[in-house]
């Protein structure tokens, strides 16, 4: 009889799986089954962001008709600790054994991703951010890991009273945040393209005309003069609140008009406490520093509300991962909204997740020094797919 071709999934599942899973698999299939029951877990305290996992587990087991009972201990949104076992997953090892590789990429960094938004979420609860992940992804798989991410981190934070992640920059992942669309208005190319920021602002106010102009204003490292230059050009946007001036000065020099000198001086008349505490070398950056700091947005703040602009708001963007957002936090910095895509994970090495068998035909057995993933007596256990 001839054998019966393998599935796109099949094939995708045995190029992606390392060659020790695809042969632990045929060794199975030929000395007998065993009911098996995988931990997963991660060294580092994260946020649980299990469904893209378990959506490939209920995609592989529909296909090889089969059921794993899913056993998720700490449901998606929830605070996890390091190495407690976030899912336990039994059922066929031959059915599984195969699964491990592509079932950790697609929890491992989506939960450290979760925990770094949830805690930037939480620096600023008062200021909704924009996911701005998609530019910093390798490829398509990662960006919809990491918008779902977002909005898993985000959700818990708000839990808390945080605004959390109101929406992103693309249309392919803005329905993990409840939208339909992504949200944005003009790259530093369009400024380029106009030859000024006025013009720039006037072309897509015409193609645009219902929508809220937000405008970069660093093109030409003048934020404050060319800032100030579009709020009188669309004055009637600004004093209804349909204007923004994004920040996103490179981190190469100030923000107009800035030095430390006067960086110091802003903080002085705006947040003099958070300047005469005691600060490492990158938090005084943040605070006093080049690009896109505390009083860079202050200073931007002032000159909109001098000119009679109040109503303006700051869009402020660069470089914005949790121990910035702690450091605006602390010097009060008067951010409407952030965007960002720093919530990625920077240390790689901390998204590894691992699984480990646990029992083998129902016997508890796992290899020395992960005896802490055994199941405890009292341990829920929940048949089925979540």
């Amino acid at each position: 009889m001839d054998q019966k071709p393998a599935s796109a999934l099949a094939a995708d599942i045995a190029a992606r799986t390392d060659s020790y899973f695809n042969r632990t698999r045929q060794v199975v299939a030929r000395f007998g089954d065993k009911r098996v029951t995988y931990a997963v877990f991660l060294r580092r305290p994260v946020i649980s962001a299990p469904r893209l996992m378990l959506d490939f587990l209920a995609r592989v087991a529909a296909e090889r008709g089969t059921v794993f009972d899913i056993d998720v201990t700490h449901p998606e949104g929830t605070w996890v600790g390091a190495g407690e076992p976030l899912v336990y997953v039994t059922g066929s090892m031959e059915a599984l054994s195969d699964l491990e590789t592509i079932a950790l990429q697609k929890i491992g960094p989506a939960c450290v991703a979760a925990h770094n938004a949830y805690q930037m979420s939480l620096a600023l609860p008062a200021v909704p951010f924009l996911a701005m992940e998609a530019r910093h992804c390798a490829g398509g798989e990662m960006q919809e890991m990491m918008a779902y991410a977002a909005s898993v981190g985000s959700n818990a934070a708000r839990r808390e009273g945080a605004r959390g992640f109101i929406g992103n920059a693309n249309d392919g992942t803005a329905h993990w945040f409840g939208e339909r669309a992504g949200r944005g208005t003009m790259p530093h190319a369009l400024i380029g393209y106009a030859g000024s920021t006025v013009r720039a602002a006037e072309m897509f106010h015409e193609t645009f005309p219902d929508e809220a102009l937000t405008v970069l204003v660093d093109y030409f490292g003048r934020e404050v003069t060319d800032g100030l230059a579009v709020c009188e050009r669309f004055a009637n946007l600004a004093a209804s609140g349909r204007l923004s001036v994004r920040l996103d000065t490179h981190g190469g020099r100030f923000l107009e008009g800035l030095d430390p000198a006067e960086s110091y001086a802003v903080l002085e008349r705006q947040a003099p406490g958070a300047i005469r505490r005691y600060r490492s070398e990158t938090e005084l950056r943040y605070l006093v520093g080049t690009g896109v700091s505390a009083a860079a947005i202050w200073r931007m703040r002032e000159a909109l509300n001098a000119a009679g602009f109040p109503k303006v708001r700051i869009v402020a963007s660069s470089g914005f991962g949790v121990d910035k957002c702690r450091v605006m936090a602390d010097a009060r910095a008067p951010i409407d909204v952030v965007g960002t895509g720093s919530f990625i994970p920077d240390a790689w090495t901390e998204t590894y997740a691992t699984a480990d068998i646990v029992s083998y035909d129902g016997v508890p057995m796992v290899k020395v020094g992960r005896e802490f993933l055994l199941r405890r007596n009292g341990d829920r256990q929940k048949g089925g797919m979540p």
